[in-house]
C-alpha cells in the first residue's frame, strides 16, 4: 500500500517513530483452490483504508494528514475518531500476547472452542505463535488437538 509506505518513510527520515508508532494495512490470508491447486492470496480487510497508531500533536496530526494518497479520515469533519481498544481486538489486527507459564507435560484445560471442558495433556509450546499442542482425552481416546493460549488453563 503506498499511503503506508509514505507515511512509513517521512517518520522514518524525520525521526518521529515516537509519535508514529505503527502503520497497518489490515490484511487477511484467503486459501483458493483452482483446478485442484491451493493458492493463498492477501486480501486487504478494508481496502483504501490504512490505520495508523499514533500519539496525536500538531506535527504528529500534519505528518499524517498531509501524506501524498491521504484523501480523508473516519471522522466529523477533518477530526478523525479514534478506534478504541476493544475495537482493534475485534478486528484481529492487534493479538493479545498472554504469557502462560506452561512447559510440555503440564495438564490444561480448554475454556472455549469446541474441546470446551476437556482436559490435555501440553505436548509442544509455540511461544511465538501462542499456541500449544495438547492431546485431549475423547471418547476414549487421546487426540491431538493445536489450541490458542486464549482458549486453555493450566491446571
Amino acid at each position: 500500500n503506498k499511503v503506508k509506505v509514505n507515511i512509513e518513510k517521512i517518520v522514518e527520515n524525520r525521526g518521529m517513530q515516537d509519535l508514529i508508532l505503527d502503520v497497518i494495512v489490515p490484511t487477511e490470508d484467503r486459501v483458493e483452490v483452482k483446478n485442484g491447486q491451493r493458492k493463498v492470496k492477501t486480501r486487504k480487510i478494508f481496502p483504501g483504508y490504512v490505520l495508523v497508531k499514533m500519539i496525536v500533536t500538531n506535527e504528529s496530526w500534519y505528518l499524517v494528514r498531509n501524506t501524498q494518497g491521504v484523501t480523508g479520515f473516519v471522522g466529523h469533519g477533518s477530526d478523525p475518531i479514534p478506534l478504541t481498544k476493544e475495537e482493534v481486538r475485534r478486528m484481529g489486527i492487534e493479538k493479545i500476547y498472554i504469557d502462560l507459564d506452561i512447559d510440555v507435560g503440564d495438564t490444561v484445560k480448554v475454556i472455549n472452542g469446541p474441546f470446551e471442558n476437556f482436559m490435555g495433556v501440553v505436548e509442544e509450546v509455540n511461544m511465538e505463535k501462542q499456541t500449544l499442542k495438547a492431546k485431549v482425552s475423547m471418547f476414549g481416546r487421546d487426540t491431538p488437538v493445536e489450541l490458542d493460549f486464549a482458549q486453555v488453563d493450566k491446571i
